[in-house]
């Protein structure tokens, strides 16, 4: 089928579907996660699956290698409902084919490009239809259509005359996963991926480097990771890291890199301990106050702005780190620079004594390394810390607009406030509702927090995120103006792995990783404006059954029971009903 043959059926559809009452998106026998943005499936009919079913699909490196791994996830999957749901059987036909068609196979992955897609499976057809603008629209399509899929091969059923518009709210839709403070796998990472994919999630912040650990293998900087690294079998090669961007790719996510400079980076100082200031020195000397600690946490280190062998050191990771990931943002970290660090430095001491600050060594930190990264095409993500901390910060005319977006992680909505108005782009994590670190305790192996009646639990950021407080949040809550809206490119979880590691790794992440999927891709609101996360977690608790039979070692959310009984596990009260 054509292009403006599949347009010239599609869009009179569509426009029928419209005037359709609201109430046809809403209490459906299927469950898609995210849930799409518009979806109409009035007379609940389904149709069985044809043995021979294939999809077809223009050709592509990545969006082939979709295709394939679609078609064996369809015929293998076997997945069975919790809940059944009375559904008529259309008798005489099978679905044999699914025919996608993308108008422009040359859109990359980057950031904003068009996710959209349309899916139709009409009634009488033996066709499904697939359109959308991008490889990787498709790709998005293509996993909603293996979630509407039911039984058990070869016995196969689906929705027809099932009719779904959908595009995602933002487009930087993200997890944050730190491979710094423990170690993971290459195989968790393409683990991680893959849950994103199916959850329609499409950044993987690779926080690759703090001051506990370097494991990545540079070629022009290899001592980095042989000194810096936990051991040689902690550390991911050129090789490992070529395999999971192109993993990434091959799932629609981006593999966004980050190494945190200025501050956390004692691991560097194995290597080059000329470099660093305060490594391997104890985070919180005795005596001192919180105002005077060299660290927020175990692990000292901070690079010297004032040493010509910082930048000649840095810009060959750069340099490295370009070549390796694709990905046009690169994220040179600049949060919780500490000043009592700095003031460990006997050179960096004079240049205070001297009359300069430490707000001046940021910069010059910045000067020296930001046009050196926006030369190599990167745009550059920065903390918030740059821009608004209290103590170390930079002049906004040390940053510029045009090629910086700045992560909020303090404060809520205040700080994404703070950042737009002041005309910056930005990613929202903060930490008060995206942490999924927070709330396990603290990792001190001395603190008098756990010997007091009534004691806090010693995280910092407690307590724990539910996939509820995920989910409700508004990442652009409190911005009224249209402008200042639009600079809010899009959100992510964060797993700091202080305490976690592979062991961990799944059940940290999903689903509450689902519900910002779902927030971010057609929001936390039903058609009436009106919070739906009492809605939401009947399916959310679907969704993540499904996600354990795909191999995703999910945390459950409820008793089995609770699903097997609708309504059953609600409270009396519903204080957000209508916030």
């Amino acid at each position: 089928m054509t292009l403006s043959k599949f347009n010239v059926i599609l869009i009179p559809l569509l426009f029928f579907i419209s005037l359709l009452s609201s109430l046809l998106s809403t209490a459906i026998p299927i469950n898609i996660w995210p849930k799409p943005r518009f979806l109409s499936w009035s007379q609940h009919k389904a149709i069985a699956l044809s043995p021979e079913f294939t999809i077809l699909a223009p050709k592509h490196h990545h969006l082939s290698a979709s295709v394939t791994r679609y078609s064996n996830l369809i015929r293998s999957e076997n997945y069975s409902p919790l809940i059944t749901h009375p559904v008529k059987l259309m008798k005489g036909h099978t679905l044999s084919n699914l025919e996608v068609i993308v108008t422009d196979l040359a859109l990359p992955l980057h950031h904003g490009v068009d996710e959209s897609y349309n899916l139709s499976i009409p009634i009488g057809s033996f066709s499904a239809h697939l359109l959308a603008h991008s490889v990787w629209g498709a790709m998005r399509g293509l996993e909603t259509f293996s979630q509407m899929i039911w039984g058990r091969s070869p016995d196969l059923c689906l929705p027809v005359g099932i009719y779904i518009q959908d595009s995602p709210l933002f487009g930087h839709r993200g997890v944050l996963l730190d491979t710094s403070r423990n170690y993971y796998g290459v195989d968790d990472l393409m683990r991680t991926i893959k849950a994103m994919s199916a959850n329609k999630l499409n950044v993987f912040h690779w926080h690759i480097s703090d001051s506990q650990s370097f494991p990545l293998v540079l070629p022009s900087e290899p001592l980095l990771a042989a000194k810096g690294s936990y051991g040689p079998d902690m550390v991911y090669t050129p090789e490992d890291v070529s395999k999971i961007v192109q993993f990434g790719f091959e799932h629609g996510v981006r593999v966004l890199p980050e190494i945190d400079t200025p501050g956390h980076t004692g691991s560097w100082g194995e290597a080059y301990p000329e470099i660093v200031t305060c490594a391997n020195m104890f985070w919180w000397p005795a005596g001192k106050s919180w105002e005077e600690r060299l660290a927020s946490e175990p692990g000292t280190g901070q690079l010297n702005p004032l040493s010509p062998k910082t930048y000649e050191v840095v810009k060959n990771v750069i340099q490295d780190v370009v070549k390796q990931f694709p990905e046009p943002f690169f994220h040179g970290g600049g949060d919780e620079v500490i000043p009592g660090c700095w003031k460990t430095d006997p050179e960096i001491n004079s240049f205070l004594s001297s009359g300069g600050t430490l707000s001046q060594l940021l910069e010059k930190y910045i000067n020296s390394t930001l046009p050196y990264i926006v030369s190599q095409n990167r745009t550059v993500v920065y903390w918030e810390d740059v821009l608004l901390d209290a103590q170390i910060k930079a002049d906004p005319s040390v940053l510029p607009k045009e090629h910086i977006i700045l992560q909020t992680w303090n404060k809520g909505p205040a700080n994404t406030k703070r950042i737009v108005a002041a005309g910056y782009r930005v990613i929202v994590s903060s930490s008060e509702f995206y942490y999924l670190d927070c709330g396990h305790g603290g990792f001190l192996g001395n603190d008098s927090v756990y010997d007091q009646r009534g004691g806090g639990d010693g995280s910092w950021c407690s307590p724990f995120k539910t996939w509820q407080s995920i989910y409700n949040y508004d990442i652009t809550d409190g911005l009224h103006d249209e402008e200042e809206r639009k600079l809010v490119l899009g959100g992510e979880v964060a797993l700091w792995s202080e305490q976690a590691d592979s062991t961990v790794l799944d059940s940290r992440l999903w689903p509450r990783a689902s519900a910002l999927a779902e927030s971010l891709w057609s929001g936390n609101r039903d058609e009436r404006g009106v919070k739906r996360y009492g809605e939401a977690v009947d399916r959310l608790n679907q969704w993540r059954y499904r996600m354990v039979k795909r191999g995703i070692g999910a945390e459950p959310i409820q008793p089995l029971w609770c699903l097997k009984n609708p309504g059953m596990c609600n409270t009396v009260h519903n204080t957000l009903e209508n916030q």
